[in-house]
């Protein structure tokens, strides 16, 4: 429930709730915070900040002061405690004033270790809501897709228990397998080629099979694709490539293949294999055995009319791969901001280019507040010591600053309370009173030596930069990345590790070829790091390790054997893990360094 009922507004409806609550962005805000605060201010970690009560001689604005001024803004580290309390059996008004029905999991691949996230049974109504104001926003873009089907890859992972039965779960399986998604009513908007039991199937590999071939009967129907995430998207062309004479031959047959075994699976394919068709097995075989895969979405959905998938921050590198596979005919569409902690917002420019996508946060997602990185002018406060740093007021929503960066601080239903989020924000824009924040990075993913701190929208950069200039000239496209810090001898010096795929006959055989990317990479490197490698002599030259074509996908399976799920997978841009290191120095096939130091000015 929200705002007391159930908020399902669809069409013409939701347009209008998006401008009521930008509109009144401030006045929703205050709403929010009192609401969480009558519902959760009886709990044991909010008790010990003495908080007043909600009574005639205390205004809102007197509430929200002091809400701000006894609760300090906090880590994970900091309610960590409380959560696993829960977690063994604790009441959940610990941190809460309702019933703690799940725990989530982050995807544990985004800066450290995997965090579990309290989640009462209101959390699924936000996200529902924010989910259902999607296809509204793009049918003013792109109308008529409710003349279709959506072939929309999605993935559950076998969830698991905490000691006193509470479900541990990702955020995207908990949607999935709730009333929310499964007791949905039919809407021609959200038509899905995949059947709920093979999203549902816990068997990524079966589960994928199923999807693809249910995506590939129905490719006269499609509208539009994705995956929640550009990597996934690209796992299952990577998928398809290997296993597409297999997806043919059960079209050819109308015979689902035995290596199939999942119950479910069997019977829902039942009902979309219906008799052998040769004509499309035929159509589908000569356009995958084609020599060169350029274009290969855009022929074989031809009706598509764009790909949806989250392509910022990290996520940005993939987009030249889904240009390369869309022959740049389909538009790459980014249509919210989300995390296990909490739903944020929707981007109401959808077409806009994957570089400029922004997000509006909705004010009745939770409350917002905001801590100051940097001005409009590029002018960052990295350099502050933790008590300076904590001495800095945080902005409201509605007080952020054009140009500026931020790093997002929430409070929430379910028990977090001015929790750090981790990512950093620039404000591009406002949409009435909400401002729109283009994702920049995840705060303090970092690779480290001496005095050098490089942090993932740096490295990314100059990554995506060197490999543009340096690798597409050869017909090569960087399809994968990762970092490390290797101080196993002094100095200490960088690892990239680098997936390469070539088009068509192409080769890159000239050792030269590397080693100017990895001069090219550095040069695009910060002030600091660049001293620390020509002056202080502290950094060694970055070495790029490439790697055989699949690694990535084994690293992937690594990662997700430890508990990571296949839906929120995110390549770790810095490894920290033996057992992946372990993978990727198995799979190395060239070593190039940096032939001489990047260019410093004091």
């Amino acid at each position: 429930m929200m705002d007391g009922k159930k908020l399902e507004y669809k069409g013409e409806k939701a347009l209008k709730e998006i401008e009521r609550l930008t509109s009144n962005a401030g006045e929703v805000q205050e709403e929010i915070l009192i609401r969480i605060m009558e519902m959760n201010g009886g709990c044991e970690y909010l008790k010990k900040f003495n908080l007043k009560n909600k009574n005639s001689s205390s205004s809102v604005q007197d509430l929200v002061s002091d809400f701000k001024r006894c609760v300090p803004v906090i880590a994970y580290e900091d309610i960590k405690p409380y959560i696993l309390r829960i977690a063994n059996g604790d009441h959940f008004s610990l941190i809460t004033g309702q019933p703690i029905t799940e725990m989530l999991c982050s995807s544990g691949t985004s800066g450290g270790e995997p965090k579990i996230m309290p989640s009462i049974a209101e959390d699924l109504d936000r996200r529902t809501f924010l989910y259902n104001l999607i296809m509204p926003i793009m049918d003013q873009y792109i109308p008529g897709m409710d003349g279709g089907k959506a072939m929309y890859l999605y993935f559950v992972k076998a969830e698991k228990s905490t000691p006193c039965g509470l479900p541990a779960r990702s955020v995207l399986t908990s949607y999935y397998k709730s009333k929310h998604f499964k007791c949905r009513a039919f809407d021609p908007y959200n038509d899905l080629t995949s059947p709920d039991q093979a999203i549902l199937c816990s068997d990524s590999n079966q589960s994928m099979y199923c999807q693809l071939l249910s995506g590939l009967v129905y490719r006269r129907q499609v509208l539009r694709l994705g995956a929640v995430f550009a990597s996934a998207f690209l796992r299952a062309i990577s998928f398809l490539q290997h296993n597409w004479p297999a997806l043919c031959l059960d079209i050819r047959t109308g015979q689902l293949s035995g290596a199939i075994t999942d119950s479910e699976c069997r019977a829902a394919m039942s009902k979309i294999l219906l008799a052998p068709d040769p004509e499309l097995a035929g159509e589908i075989e000569e356009i995958c055995g084609a020599p060169s895969w350029k274009g290969i979405v855009y022929r074989l959905w031809p009706k598509a009319k764009y790909i949806e998938a989250v392509i910022t921050g990290s996520m940005s590198q993939y987009v030249p791969a889904l240009r390369f596979y869309s022959d740049g005919k389909l538009p790459l569409i980014c249509t919210m901001y989300a995390s296990s902690e909490c739903y944020f917002g929707v981007n109401l420019k959808p077409l806009s280019d994957p570089a400029d996508v922004a997000f509006t946060l909705l004010p009745n997602m939770c409350y917002f507040e905001f801590i100051p990185l940097g001005d409009e002018n590029g002018t960052f406060l990295s350099n502050l010591n933790k008590e300076e740093e904590e001495s800095i007021p945080l902005v409201d929503l509605v007080d952020v600053r054009l140009g500026c960066y931020y790093e997002l601080v929430v409070t929430t239903f379910s028990g977090l309370y001015r929790y750090r989020i981790g990512d950093v924000l620039q404000v591009t824009g406002f949409h009435n009173k909400a401002p729109q924040f283009k994702f920049i990075c995840r705060r303090n993913v970092v690779l480290s030596i001496d005095t050098d701190k490089t942090n993932e929208e740096d490295l990314h950069r100059s990554i995506t930069a060197a490999a543009k200039k340096l690798l597409e000239p050869h017909q090569a496209l960087l399809v994968e990345y990762t970092s490390y810090a290797d101080t196993s001898s002094v100095p200490g010096h960088y690892v990239i590790y680098w997936e390469i795929i070539m088009h068509a006959a192409a080769a890159i055989d000239d050792a030269q070829v590397l080693q100017d990317c990895c001069i090219a990479i550095e040069e695009q490197l910060d002030y600091v790091y660049r001293r620390c490698r020509r002056h202080d002599k502290c950094i060694g030259p970055l070495e790029i390790r490439v790697v055989k074509p699949g690694t990535f996908d084994l690293l992937m399976g690594n990662f997700i054997n430890e508990g990571s799920s296949i839906n929120q997978y995110k390549t770790p841009r810095c490894i920290k893990s033996n057992s992946a290191l372990k993978i990727l120095e198995s799979n190395v096939r060239g070593r190039y360094f940096s032939p001489r130091d990047p260019a410093w000015t004091p």
